[in-house]
């Protein structure tokens, strides 16, 4: 199996990269500039970044035409799963209080990215802006600052995540990826 990681400037990229390598996926980090028709994968990892997503959405490349069009599974961490929302008809805005660091996620909807896990686990945080609302998404999970900290669209293969699974501190980060792998599979 062969799962992309799209990097858009994140300071934890190569982690992502590090997490597939560990669960024996094939991948590889691509620059956020590279034409859809040259990607061959099973899945694609959005990495989370600097840019602003209210200001600098440009600054993600081709992200949008990868969440709009590639036909298999997708996971757009912090800013990707904001441009995820933004791209749907969706909202976001600055926090009310960014998160940094340590918080703790509520499940709110059994998925496949949660199986197995519990309804609430400590997850590691680095954003300023949040997903307010997300047409076409069903809500995952919340945390006491922010409102949709992961959501899955109704149709199609899409999972946004504003907290960073691959950070170290997030508890059951390892499983949210083989999650993410399994779906791939299917």
């Amino acid at each position: 199996m062969r799962v992309l990681v799209v990097d858009n400037g994140g300071q934890w990229t190569h982690r992502e990269y590090r997490v597939l390598r560990y669960l024996g996926c094939e991948t590889e980090i691509i620059p956020n500039t590279t034409p859809l028709e040259k990607i061959d994968a099973d899945g694609l990892i959005l990495s989370g970044g600097a840019p602003r997503i209210i200001s600098e959405a440009e600054k993600l490349g081709f992200c949008r035409d990868y969440i709009k069009n590639f036909n298999k599974p997708l996971m757009g961490i912090c800013v990707g799963h904001q441009l995820m929302a933004l791209s749907f008809g969706g909202t976001v805005a600055a926090a009310d209080v960014p998160e940094y660091g340590k918080a703790e996620l509520i499940v709110d909807k059994t998925n496949d990215l949660f199986l197995g896990l519990p309804k609430r686990f400590v997850v590691w945080e680095s954003h300023n802006d949040v997903v307010k609302t997300c047409p076409g998404f069903d809500i995952l999970a919340h945390s006491e600052n922010c409102p949709v900290q992961a959501m899955k669209h109704k149709k199609r293969p899409l999972y946004g995540l504003q907290f960073h699974p691959e950070v170290e501190n997030t508890e059951y980060g390892y499983e949210i990826f083989k999650n993410f792998l399994n779906v791939c599979k299917k």
